[in-house]
């Protein structure tokens, strides 16, 4: 009697994971289109190479609703360069709070010729247009941003459940969203706090729903896990910084998942910025008189971003700016701003702020400051009442754009 061995190799599903482009972004009116574009033929270098099953953009493709005519055809070019690199693998695009979702989705018929999902809005009626089936691979829950009031009970459960009902073969289950998880680390994202970030309420990771092998997140630009006892739960972060305080190495995330209920296996892979952001000091403040001899020492040939980090008593002198302008002539770096802070006051006189500080402020925190100031109390209740209020002027203000 013959025996025919067949050898069983496991599923093996390979996900290019990122987020947070911000294409289109201006760094106080500088253009970031070359840095840009380096970053996004870095994107196809990376797919060439690792050749992943799936490619997934979890979200603010575009800095604004509204992107330039340029912006979109730099996005639309790298999008078939990315292609290119690798045509069998299924690419799925979501978008963030930044995109307009009804743009996303006006040329989503087309792109399915080239294997590019790309969901712009949540469909109630018909859940299954969340789910992309990557063949012999494993499913896609594609979920782009959306208010969490416009979000029904259990979304990402009853979608998880219907992919459950499909996974015969037991293939890998990916879910993605564009939002702030509880007890994420969003250093670098300006109007932050532990309620919200960046407009976006926080939501508990038990919402998220159960069934998942791996949770891809958008929004906070710092990559990390989010801790919730297993190691499945990742936000990619942006690939270039969006901020001077997003002061850390930006990456997207390669992650390999054999079958379903496997935990994944993740590397990170570097995106290098030809023009970094860079604060002089890099860290701390310093006197005036410092921070300019630290612009002038600064090397000529490094293509830079410049912050000055400078500690003041009360206000810098008007020709600050100019003086420190000056100071970037010959030279390949851009100054950008100074970062005044003024030194510790006394309780008494907190309440002044410059206008740079002013305008750093998170609205929560300024709400919260007049509250003490008046002697009101501003408990748990007036803090999410007031996070509503400024999420709901937020929404109004994108869709007017």
């Amino acid at each position: 009697m013959q025996f025919t061995v067949i050898n069983i190799l496991p599923i093996i599903m390979k996900i290019l994971h990122t987020s947070d482009w911000h294409l289109g972004h201006m760094l106080y009116n500088y253009d970031r289109t070359a840095e840009q574009t380096a970053m996004l033929q870095q994107m196809a270098d990376i797919v060439r190479a690792e050749q992943p099953d799936v490619f997934l953009l979890c979200g603010d493709v575009y800095h604004t609703p509204q992107p330039s005519a340029a912006v979109q055809t730099l996005f639309t070019n790298a999008l078939v360069n990315i292609h290119q690199a690798n045509p069998s693998m299924t690419i799925v695009i979501t978008a963030g709070n930044h995109d307009s979702g009804s743009k996303h989705e006006i040329f989503s018929t087309p792109w399915k010729t080239l294997n590019v999902y790309t969901i712009g809005n949540l469909n109630k009626e018909n859940m299954e247009e969340h789910i992309i089936a990557v063949k012999d691979k494993g499913y896609i829950i594609a979920v782009p941003y959306a208010n969490e009031r416009n979000i029904p009970t259990d979304f990402f459960q009853q979608l998880l459940d219907i992919v459950r009902e499909k996974n015969k073969d037991n293939q890998p289950v990916i879910l993605t969203a564009h939002t702030t998880v509880k007890g994420c680390d969003f250093t670098g994202h300006d109007h932050a706090t532990e309620y919200s970030v960046g407009g976006i309420d926080t939501l508990d990771i038990q919402q998220m729903g159960k069934g998942y092998d791996y949770l891809a997140l958008g929004h906070i630009h710092h990559e990390q896990f989010v801790h919730t006892g297993k190691h499945n739960v990742r936000y990619s972060g942006s690939p270039i910084a969006i901020s001077f305080d997003e002061c850390y190495a930006h990456s997207v995330s390669m992650v390999e998942i054999n079958k379903h209920g496997d935990l994944p296996t993740i590397r990170k892979i570097e995106i290098a910025n030809p023009r970094p952001l860079v604060s002089l000091p890099a860290t701390g403040m310093a006197t005036w008189e410092t921070a300019k001899a630290l612009l002038k020492s600064f090397p000529d040939d490094i293509p830079a971003y410049i912050r000055l980090n400078v500690e003041i008593d009360n206000f810098l002198p008007v020709e600050a700016h100019a003086e420190a302008q000056a100071l970037t002539e010959g030279k390949q770096c851009r100054f950008c701003y100074i970062n005044a802070r003024r030194k510790a006051q006394k309780k008494a006189d907190l309440h002044l702020l410059t206008v740079q500080e002013f305008q750093s402020e998170a609205p929560i925190d300024i709400a919260q400051r007049y509250a003490k100031d008046v002697n009101i109390a501003f408990d748990d209740e007036m803090k999410s009442l007031f996070n509503e209020v400024v999420e709901m002027v937020n929404t109004d203000s994108r869709q007017e754009k």
